[in-house]
């Protein structure tokens, strides 16, 4: 049976590296098929597109390879896609996602779409989850930081992982 996986950025801002892309590519290595929600979707898709289509784009080649994969939007509204490339699921979502799932092919993944998310982990779809921890904040984006004008510099000290599966990031302010 494929597994679905799930990779999230939780962040207080957008902050993106090398790394993560990296890493973002390589987790698509054994995945055919990528699955979002509705409003993730009409995002997501264009956005990568353009991306993939920008030879000079800093993340050409995360867009190409998300442009390649097959996409899959889960809609009980959507009639029709508007994208290359990419087919609407409608119906129950376990029932669909698990019959997804039962099909030949490699792994899916899914990106973010909190309310989405949140409808396959109360169904307990996901098998793997893969969480972009970062704490970074830039002025506004949360109302704690509100004052803050220039970017809040930290740099990890410590990450402790409990027998639970909580996992500890302990940041200091750099000087």
């Amino acid at each position: 049976m494929r597994k679905l996986k799930l990779q999230m950025n939780i962040a207080l801002d957008n902050k993106w590296d090398s790394g993560m892309s990296d890493f973002s590519i390589e987790n698509l290595n054994n995945v055919d098929c990528i699955l979002h929600g509705r409003k993730t979707g009409e995002g997501f898709i264009p956005y990568w597109t353009d991306v993939a289509n920008n030879a000079n784009d800093s993340e050409h080649k995360l867009g190409k390879r998300f442009s390649e994969i097959p996409n899959i939007i889960f809609s009980n509204t959507l009639k029709e896609s508007k994208w290359d490339n990419t087919t609407i699921l409608k119906g129950n979502i376990k029932d669909a996602i698990q019959d997804l799932k039962s099909q030949n092919g490699k792994d899916i993944i899914v990106y973010g779409g909190e309310s989405f998310v949140s409808s396959l982990i109360e169904h307990n779809l996901i098998d793997e989850y893969y969480l972009l921890i970062n704490p970074v904040a830039i002025g506004s984006e949360q109302p704690i930081f509100n004052p803050l004008k220039n970017n809040l510099q930290l740099t990890l000290a410590k990450c402790k992982p409990f027998a639970c599966g909580v996992v500890l990031l302990c940041y200091s302010r750099q000087k």
